[in-house]
């Protein structure tokens, strides 16, 4: 054991008792890796609090909170209510805080809560939103709080109650092998989705995205994606339970249909829409329930073959993108595949950025043409990464159309996975793509000390022409505010999802100050060209809804409407991607972008 490790404790596993730890399979991937994290670290483990702890919540005195807190624990159970008084401590994607965002762009303490609490079932959830209602107090509802690069478990609005459905609330309530089709409660993650399908011997997969630890069901509400057929999440899920603002319980869909001697509906995960208004969008991506159940359906296994292409030039990017659209609209790409900048083979060998340049500001292109040649890919630009799916000969038949399709831009190179070393990053994409989590891709996290990022994620048609402008504003950007550029385009065949990995130092009050403006900038500059985000950090959502302004802000008047009706009190979430409840709007608590943040600023109304 060398000197690290010992500095370094085991990340818990996997277990009926800790729901969010590492799978005994993964054991040696996750010291490694958190190894290579806390070894490029200088900021101490906690930073000591300079506000009086806890941080109440808006309009409530210490008295009454103090009062509240005592009737939620004996509602609850003092095990189950924890005050948000201690040092806080940002760990890492594995062990990672449920008080505050571990990937702070403002000041650490800033967007804290005031306590957390555990519900064990639907009906605690219940009686603690009942709870917010009487006493007036803001309620945060995550699932597991891995959001990362959005906020993570920080609530929008400082001193608020978060509640954390998952520690209490992690069974896989069933899986049906001839449905094909599973039910989750919020803090199962995918590590344990995928554990509990393997004691099954089913022939199912799960759709996973690029790290397993988050949930399963938080992942879909927000609209995550993965990498298989059944890559769009919320499109597969299939029913819900939601507790409403008021206290209330709603199934959607055919679960509204009472089952024969109290059952379940037994076509509540087979058939989403049931009669009636399509209701379950309105709980994605918004403040309009707490979602306590999630049926999802599951992939039958087959057989499946991962592969890589590179490109030479920086300029080839146009005609890779008009490359996939017909290979994707024809559904002869099996997956949603991804294409990245070569940057990117750089950072996910876990090595950070002063391993492969010495000097200030951005890698050179010069310097990462230099480093690329000396690893399997080689010196070249993008490298596009796809997976095909069923028997032999099918697999074939389509490798044999995309590659003769992709050979027509010259200098491009296909690989098997059999073509490259056993640690290149091919190898977890095999494993993400046939639906086996893994932790890789948290190596790309290492290139600078205390690393933390931010998503910048646009939406754009998939043609060359339209992903060319938003590439370009992005780079331009990057270059302005001195940022490594790190792509990747989620490319389906009539839109693409160009998501940003803006990676900054999170004890360097100059980078999060950059890496905000940019952020800033980048939603500004891209809207001016109609290109809007489909997801955003907590800090920025203000300024992203008011990006889909058409017709005088029209999709905002809607959400408030029913916002306002759902949630007279103001309680759920307020702020949660830009909806703000009666009580809340215009009283300044808005974040626009018409002002700088201020990293060491108060969020706190401005009026």
């Amino acid at each position: 054991m060398d000197s690290t490790s010992l500095l370094v404790p085991i990340t818990p596993f996997l277990s009926d008792e800790k729901h969010s730890g590492v799978p005994q399979r993964l054991a040696a991937e996750a010291k490694a890796a958190k190894e290579r994290l806390y070894s490029n670290r200088t900021l101490s483990e906690s930073v000591p609090r300079q506000r009086e702890v806890p941080r109440l919540p808006p309009d409530i005195t210490r008295d009454d909170f103090n009062g509240a807190i005592t009737e939620l624990t004996r509602l609850l159970g003092a095990a189950n209510v924890e005050i948000n008084d201690k040092p806080l401590v940002d760990g890492w994607y594995m062990e990672h805080p449920n008080t505050h965002d571990a990937y702070h762009i403002v000041e650490q303490e800033e967007l804290v809560c005031s306590a957390v609490v555990y519900p064990g079932d639907t009906q605690e959830v219940q009686a603690i939103v009942r709870w917010a209602n009487k006493h007036r107090i803001p309620i945060y509802p995550i699932s597991m709080g891995r959001n990362i690069g959005y906020g993570g478990a920080a609530p929008r609005v400082p001193g608020s109650v978060v509640v954390d459905l998952g520690r209490r609330m992690s069974k896989v309530l069933k899986i049906d092998g001839g449905s094909a089709s599973c039910m989750v409660e919020p803090g199962v993650s995918y590590f344990k989705l995928y554990d509990e399908i393997q004691k099954t011997g089913l022939p199912l997969w799960i759709d996973t995205p690029d790290l397993g630890g988050g949930s399963v069901m938080g992942n879909a509400l927000d609209r995550g994606v993965g990498y298989t057929p059944y890559g769009d999440h919320f499109a597969n899920h299939c029913g819900m339970e939601i507790v409403l603002p008021n206290g209330e319980l709603l199934r959607t869909g055919m679960g509204a249909v009472p089952g024969k001697n109290g059952e379940d509906n037994p076509t509540w995960n087979a058939f989403q829409p049931a009669y009636g208004p399509y209701s379950d969008g309105l709980f994605s991506q918004s403040n309009f329930g707490v979602v306590t159940k999630m049926g999802f359906w599951l992939m039958p296994e087959t057989g499946h073959q991962s592969y890589m292409i590179t490109f030479p030039h920086e300029d080839d990017f146009e005609n890779i993108v008009e490359v996939i659209r017909p290979l994707a609209l024809k559904r002869i790409l099996g997956n949603v595949p991804q294409l990245r900048h070569v940057i990117q083979e750089l950072a996910v060998t876990g090595k950070p950025k002063s391993h492969f340049f010495q000097g200030q500001g951005r890698v050179p292109r010069d310097v990462i043409r230099e480093k690329a040649s000396g690893m399997p890919c080689g010196d070249v630009s993008w490298v596009f990464y796809g997976t095909q799916y069923g028997d032999e000969t099918s697999i074939k038949n389509q490798l044999d159309i995309i590659m003769a399709e992709f050979a027509k831009i010259q200098g491009s190179k296909f690989l098997l996975p059999q073509d490259l070393p056993n640690d290149h990053y091919l190898h977890s994409r095999v494993s993400v793509c046939s639906g086996v989590p893994v932790l890789r891709e948290v190596d790309w996290l290492n290139w600078v000390p205390n690393a933390a990022h931010l998503f910048f994620s646009p939406i754009t048609p998939t043609r060359g022409r339209d992903a060319r402008i938003v590439h370009d504003i992005i780079s331009a950007l990057h270059k302005k505010w001195g940022f490594d550029l790190f792509p990747t385009l989620c490319v389906a065949g009539r839109e693409v999802h160009y998501i940003t990995n803006i990676v900054y130092d999170r004890a360097d009050d100059d980078q999060k100050r950059r890496a905000a403006g940019m952020m800033r900038e980048m939603i500004t500059a891209a809207a001016a060209e109609g290109y809007g985000e489909y997801r955003t950090h907590l800090l920025f959502a203000d300024q992203v809804a008011a990006t889909y302004g058409w017709n005088d802000q029209a999709l905002m008047r809607f959400n408030e409407t029913i916002k306002d009706a759902l949630d007279p009190n103001g309680i759920l979430a307020p702020g949660r991607n830009g909806i703000w409840p009666q009580r809340f709007r215009g009283r300044g608590w808005e974040i626009t972008g018409k002002e700088d943040l201020d990293v060491h600023g108060a969020i706190m109304p401005k009026m």
